[in-house]
C-alpha cells in the first residue's frame, strides 16, 4: 500500500515540473526585468520603437492674437451754435458731403435786419469823419472832437463784425469731408445749441483700436505693421501704426494702440469688431523643435537626441516659444537627429529603433 502511495505522489511530481512552463506562472517576473518600453509589442529585439526628426533651418516667428474695433477716422454730432429755427436743409442722409459744404441754414432775420442798420451807420459816420477831417485841416475843430468822431466809426465796424460772425453762426458747414448719417430733425424745426441733428463721420481711412500687454510695449514703434480680419469678409487686411498711449492701464497692464486703414473704396464700415494678428519677433534660420520634445526638469530643460542606436540626453537652452514650437539657443546643432515620441520613457542610453525619421521638419 505504501509503495503505491509512493509511486502515485512521485507520477504527480512529475507531471507537476512538467507543466510548469505553460502555466506562466513566472510571466510577470520576466517582464519585470525589461526595460520601459520593452514589454510585449515596445518595440523591435526589445528595443523602443520612436519617431525622430533631423533639425534643420527654418523661420520662426511669434505672433500676437487680439482684438479690436474698428473706428472712424473722425466722427461728429452735428448742432447748431445758436439756438433758432430752421429755414434749409442741404444734405441728403447717407450721402457724402465736402469741408466747408452748407449743411443747414438757420432763421436769421433779425440778424440781417440788424446787420443792414450797423450798414447805414457806417455810411452816416463815414461822412460825418470825412467832414471832420476837412475841419480839422484848417483847425476849425479841436483834436478831441476829430478823434471822437473816428472811434465812434470804429465801434460801428466792430459792431458789424460782430453781427456778421452771429450771421455765419446760422449756418452750419461741415468741419470735413465724409458722410452723413441719419438726421433727427426736419426743416421748421425749432433746434438749439444742445440739439443733435445728424452724425458726420469719416471712414476713410479708419482707425483700428487694439491693447496689447504691458511686456511688448517697447517693441511697437510707429509704423508697425498689423493685419487683421472681420466677419464676412474673406480677407486679410493690412494697416500700421501710427498712435501709441503714452501710458499702460493700471488695471488692466496693457498699453492701446491705433493702427490706420486706407479703406479707400470705403468697402469697411466702422463700429466693426477686428481679430489682429502681430508678429512680434522673427528669425530666419532658427534651431527650432516641435514643444512636445521638450522635457522639463528642475534645474532647467533637456531633450533626447538618436546617437548610434541610443537615446542621449541633451541639455537646452530656449528662446522664442509659439504654439507648436520652440527656439533652441544653446545645446542643438543642425543635422541633429531628434527623437519626437516616447518621450516619457526615454532614458539615457537606452537602446531605440527608429519607426519613421522626418527628414523636413
Amino acid at each position: 500500500m505504501k509503495k503505491r502511495l509512493i509511486t502515485v505522489a512521485v507520477a504527480a511530481v512529475v507531471i507537476f515540473l512538467l507543466a510548469l512552463p505553460k502555466m506562466n506562472w513566472f510571466k510577470g517576473t520576466d517582464e519585470a526585468k525589461l526595460a520601459p518600453g520593452q514589454a510585449q509589442g515596445g518595440g523591435r529585439g526589445g528595443k523602443l520603437s520612436v519617431d525622430a526628426i533631423i533639425i534643420k533651418p527654418a523661420p520662426l516667428d511669434s505672433k500676437l492674437n487680439v482684438t479690436g474695433s474698428v473706428l472712424p477716422n473722425e466722427s461728429l454730432e452735428l448742432k447748431s451754435e445758436v439756438s433758432g429755427k430752421i429755414i434749409t436743409i442741404f444734405f441728403r442722409e447717407g450721402k457724402p458731403v465736402h469741408k466747408g459744404d452748407t449743411l443747414i441754414q438757420m432763421n436769421d432775420d433779425e440778424i440781417e435786419a440788424q446787420l443792414e442798420k450797423q450798414k447805414y451807420n457806417r455810411k452816416l459816420n463815414e461822412d460825418n469823419e470825412f467832414r471832420q477831417r476837412k475841419l480839422l485841416e484848417k483847425d476849425a475843430i479841436s483834436q478831441e472832437s476829430y478823434d471822437q468822431i473816428v472811434t465812434e466809426l470804429q465801434t460801428i465796424e466792430a459792431d458789424i463784425n460782430l453781427i456778421q460772425a452771429r450771421i455765419s453762426e446760422t449756418e452750419l458747414r461741415a468741419p470735413f469731408d465724409g458722410i452723413i448719417g441719419l438726421r433727427y430733425l426736419s426743416e421748421g424745426s425749432y433746434a438749439t445749441s444742445a440739439t443733435k441733428i445728424a452724425k458726420l463721420i469719416k471712414i476713410s481711412p479708419l482707425k483700428i483700436e487694439f491693447s496689447i500687454p504691458e511686456k511688448y510695449a517697447s517693441e511697437i514703434r510707429i509704423g508697425y505693421p498689423v493685419s487683421f480680419t472681420v466677419d464676412g469678409m474673406n480677407k486679410i487686411l493690412e494697416a500700421s501704426v501710427y498712435a501709441v498711449d503714452p501710458k499702460i492701464d493700471i488695471e488692466t497692464r496693457t498699453i492701446v494702440l491705433r493702427a490706420l486703414y486706407p479703406n479707400k473704396n470705403e468697402e469697411l464700415k466702422s463700429g466693426r469688431y477686428a481679430s489682429i494678428k502681430l508678429v512680434m519677433s522673427e528669425i530666419e534660420n532658427a534651431v527650432s523643435i516641435p514643444t512636445e520634445a521638450l522635457i522639463p526638469e528642475m534645474d532647467g530643460e533637456k531633450v533626447f537626441l538618436y546617437k548610434a542606436g541610443k537615446a542621449s540626453s541633451v541639455k537646452v537652452q530656449i528662446g522664442l516659444r509659439t504654439e507648436s514650437r520652440i527656439q533652441i539657443t544653446e545645446g542643438l546643432s543642425f543635422g541633429d537627429t531628434l527623437l519626437i515620441t516616447g518621450i516619457l520613457q526615454l532614458r539615457q542610453n537606452l537602446p531605440v529603433v527608429l519607426d519613421t525619421l522626418i527628414k523636413n521638419n
